[in-house]
């Protein structure tokens, strides 16, 4: 093997316009900016692919994990800390679950119950006060007992400073190396509907805001720094998710050293949740799927350490089972896909590297907006008209099914039903989340059929074209299933056949081309039935709308409909009650 070249070698190099040419030659005329570049919720265009050119003027690409300012890691490595959620009340039986999951695998617990008292305190951390421990539910008492008692040796409480800076200064001076007491909250900018660069900007603003806070009261950024910890909820969006923490670790280092704190106290602790707003009731399986990239993306991104919420925790107390299936998740990408032994896997990409500068450019801009409107605390009104803003465009994206919920808005199981699953009241129930306007449209159609003894009916009827008619009806059957209804699908020769078929509403599935013929037809044949059944088109064809109105055709769906405004409309018309 002396004789042996590197493999790049025995490629010859490419010039990026011979890449633009294939492309263009392949495109065979079409727009190219309309075809392959990306413009996202951020305002941020991405090209179809990057090479090095796109990293000049960036720097820290030479850098390791572990060094300043962390873009690619607080640590060398990559061991980051699988969390487990304790949601029972009452310490006694928290302390039992965190023990069972720490011996199944869970490396750090996270305690919703309340405790009051030394007493309260040493049943819940007993045999599981050595690992990191975090307080979710910690109020500023429980705060206090914890510095008072300097339990646990490691860990964090989810209490917000900017709730009260008198206490978090004294909070502050109480700390120790390993506890974090203050954790400023991300996550619920991502559940409320922001976009990447508003996550990361506003999370940034707060924790600005925290410093120079303390700094106005006496504490110094090397001691308000080390004391506080970050949450963020982990999206769907792959690639961004991960460029996300990459971004939060390199502003986050810039902002404590500008405020005097050293480059070893600029290190974010990161904790990183699955997010709620992508979990679904209907076909909740797919939650795993939605957790296990979620979670990708945290370890990637060099979170400190990830909880992957239950598949089932929309819709009932999490089982045993769900709880396992969760933390396995984690398991499996330690263990088995061995993501802990790779130190920032995306460093280096292109892509990623590109992408993270550009949220953390966009995300610096959008600090200093908040800034220049009075700091965190005082930019509310400005935060919650942005928040207001990308939240109406994430909705507007799931109701036109342009943001897949896979079960939900787009490839219904027509034979699921859910509204006997559902408990009240369920943990986490008032966070928004996407699929949720969905869901509701078809549990009143599984109420309206448990009171009327049957489903709405739709009769999908294919005539024409066999290519136009089969493709529409597909589309209609996974449109109008989103809602709940029976969906019934047939072939016809001609519309009488159609017009004795009984159904609640028909869908006619065919070619643009032959509804100006079929409708008229079909609706005379109903009329002189004295039958009064809706008629849909199933498309929009464009030069025959008006005239298939005039006829009497009730509706059109296709691809540009709002699919929550449509159906909950035929839901109204058909009688379904809310």
């Amino acid at each position: 093997m002396a004789n042996s070249k590197p493999l790049l070698e025995e490629f010859p190099p490419v010039a990026t316009e011979a890449w633009e040419e294939a492309i263009r030659k392949d495109l065979k005329g079409a727009d190219y900016a309309k075809k392959l570049l990306w413009k996202t919720e951020d305002g941020l265009t991405l090209k179809p692919y990057y090479r090095a050119d796109a990293l000049a003027g960036i720097d820290c690409l030479d850098l390791a994990p572990g060094e300043f300012p962390y873009v690619r890691g607080a640590t060398p490595g990559n061991a980051w800390r699988i969390r487990e959620e304790i949601e029972e009340a009452d310490a006694e039986s928290a302390n039992r679950s965190a023990r069972k999951a720490l011996a199944a695998g869970a490396e750090e617990i996270s305690f919703q119950a309340a405790v009051s008292g030394q007493e309260g305190l040493e049943k819940l951390l007993a045999g599981v006060g050595a690992m990191p421990i975090h307080f979710a539910g910690a109020d500023e008492a429980l705060v206090s007992l914890l510095l008072q008692a300097r339990q646990p040796s490691r860990g964090s409480t989810a209490w917000n400073p900017l709730s009260n800076l008198s206490k978090a200064v004294e909070f502050v001076k109480q700390t120790w190396p390993g506890f974090r007491p203050l954790t400023l909250p991300g996550t619920p900018f991502e559940e409320e509907g922001a976009t990447t660069v508003q996550e990361v900007g506003y999370t940034l603003a707060a924790g600005i805001d925290f410093l120079a806070a303390m700094q106005a009261q006496g504490v110094e950024a090397e001691q308000a720094a080390a004391a506080v910890a970050f949450s963020f909820a982990i999206g769907a969006n792959y690639f961004f998710q991960i460029a996300k923490l990459r971004a939060f670790r390199l502003l986050w280092a810039r902002a404590v050293t500008s405020f005097g704190g050293s480059p070893g106290a600029a290190k974010a602790e990161i904790h990183a949740r699955t997010s709620r707003w992508n979990q679904s009731i209907y076909d909740s399986h797919v939650n795993v799927l939605r957790g296990t990239t979620e979670a990708m993306s945290a370890a990637i991104g060099g979170a400190n350490t990830v909880a992957v919420i239950p598949f089932d925790a929309t819709y009932q107390e999490p089982d045993a089972a769900s709880r396992r299936l969760a933390r396995n998740t984690q398991i499996i990408l330690k263990k088995e896909a061995q993501l802990d032994r790779v130190a920032d896997p995306g460093g280096g990409s292109y892509y990623v590297e590109f992408l993270t500068h550009s949220i953390a450019r966009e995300a610096w801009q959008v600090m200093q907006r908040i800034e220049a409107a009075g700091g965190y605390r005082q930019a509310q009104g400005p935060i919650r008209e942005g928040l207001g803003k990308s939240r109406s465009a994430r909705e507007a994206a799931v109701a036109a099914r342009r943001r897949v919920f896979v079960g939900t808005n787009q490839y219904p199981n027509l034979r699921e039903t859910a509204q006997d699953k559902l408990q009240t009241p369920r943990a986490g129930a008032e966070i928004p989340r996407g699929p949720a306007a969905f869901e509701q449209i078809r549990l009143r159609t599984e109420r309206d059929a448990q009171a009327t003894g049957k489903r709405k009916r739709f009769l999908l009827a294919e005539i024409g074209d066999p290519k136009m008619r089969a493709a529409r009806s597909s589309f209609a059957a996974n449109f109008l299933g989103c809602a709940g209804f029976e969906i019934v699908t047939a072939s016809y020769q001609d519309v009488d056949q159609i017009a004795a078929t009984e159904a609640d509403a028909i869908v006619v599935c065919s070619s643009d081309s032959e509804y100006p013929a079929l409708c008229p037809a079909l609706l005379t044949k109903l009329g002189q039935a004295g039958r009064t059944t809706p008629v849909i088109v199933a498309g929009n064809p464009a030069d025959s709308i008006e005239q298939l109105k005039q006829a009497g055709v009730a509706d059109f769906i296709h691809v540009r409909s709002n699919a929550v405004e449509t159906l909950a409309a035929w839901q109204k018309r058909l009688g379904i009650a809310g």
